[in-house]
């Protein structure tokens, strides 16, 4: 997977956490902030490896989104999918308010839609599946479509991971991960990467991780390099799960539509079956009611532990607890769906 320290006798295998901010001169390192540290290149070299280009990585996924944002030029015009994560919305809405940049919303499976946006967009950004309603977006023929020229294709592939699909094979500029989630797989992490399929653009994401400061922490790095190692088993097990789960809600009578690519019932079935390796672990679904329901399930929820602490604690555990009335819903939140 490479990442590795030297081959040394002596040595150990993995790089550690290089808690530096300045070095001896003389070397090839000043200020880490300006020449990085061995703890994040390894990092950035195992992400890289799998999603076969550059990766620049960054304090958290909104740092790494805000620096492809702040590439583009004055009165720029940027695609974005009607569902995606609100982080995202929330930038594009306030740069659109300063005068920045004009948005442009489209449904993620509008085929259509998004190779005539391609002729005149500066910023495709994709989400697919898309947080949180997992629309699949038909990757291969919006990315295959010839775009406006400097115009960037950009891919959240957080949900799905290198190992579900590799955008950048299809024809992607950028990729972006929140690594707080699948790659760092055990919520005590905060980091975002950027990955550039040419070496212009991963040296301009570079040069605004310098400006704006937005360096990743080294103990974070060690945290998520460590946890990228354990990600192809974490994630077989969290899709069978997901996929066992989605059949179950699919019969269960208070459940009006389950959100899931590996459905044959989904919309985008057949598109993610077409270029996707997995459908990933995270499942929505629509329980019969109001929202006054929606959150009294949401309330009901139970957190799986490790191995180790084998006791179930309620999400809040002071309230008291009640016997699950039989047939009632259960479900896992997305976190304890992947198990990561």
């Amino acid at each position: 997977m490479g990442g590795r320290g030297a081959r040394d006798a002596g040595a150990p295998l993995n790089v550690p956490p290089i808690l530096a901010s300045t070095f001896a001169l003389g070397g090839e390192r000043a200020y880490s902030r300006d020449d990085a540290t061995p703890t994040w290149e390894a990092f950035e070299e195992v992400l890289g490896g799998l999603e076969h280009g550059q990766a620049v990585a960054f304090a958290s996924g909104m740092a790494s989104i805000a620096a492809i944002f702040d590439l583009l030029p004055i009165g720029a015009e940027i695609a974005l999918a009607n569902d995606c994560y609100q982080g995202v919305v929330g930038l594009a809405t306030a740069g659109a308010d300063q005068g920045r940049w004009s948005v442009r919303r489209l449904a993620a499976d509008d085929t259509s839609g998004w190779q005539a946006m391609a002729r005149s967009a500066d910023l495709l950004w994709l989400e697919s599946p898309s947080n949180p309603q997992l629309v699949v977006a038909d990757l291969p023929a919006i990315l295959a479509t010839p775009r406006k020229p400097g115009a960037i294709a950009a891919v959240d592939n957080t949900l799905s991971t290198p190992l579900g699909q590799r955008p950048l094979d299809l024809g992607a500029d950028l990729v972006v991960h929140s690594a707080s989630k699948y790659l760092g797989g055990h919520s005590d992490l905060l980091l975002g990467v950027a990955v550039s399929s040419a070496d212009e653009l991963a040296q301009r994401l570079r040069r605004r991780r310098v400006l704006a400061g937005a360096i990743p922490g080294a103990l974070e790095a060690y945290l998520a390099l460590r946890g990228v190692r354990t990600l192809p088993l974490r994630l077989a097990r969290a899709t069978a799960t997901a996929s066992r789960l989605a059949e179950r809600l699919l019969r269960h009578p208070d459940v009006t539509r389950v959100r899931y690519p590996g459905l044959a019932t989904h919309p985008g079935h057949q598109t993610a079956r077409r270029f996707m390796h997995g459908f990933g672990a995270i499942v929505s679904f629509d329980v019969n009611g109001d929202a006054r329901r929606a959150e009294a399930v949401c309330n009901r929820l139970e957190i799986v532990q490790h191995a180790t602490q084998p006791r179930r604690r309620r999400i809040d555990d002071r309230a008291p607890r009640r016997r699950r009335r039989p047939g009632a819903p259960s479900a896992y939140p997305p976190a304890a769906q992947r198990r990561l």
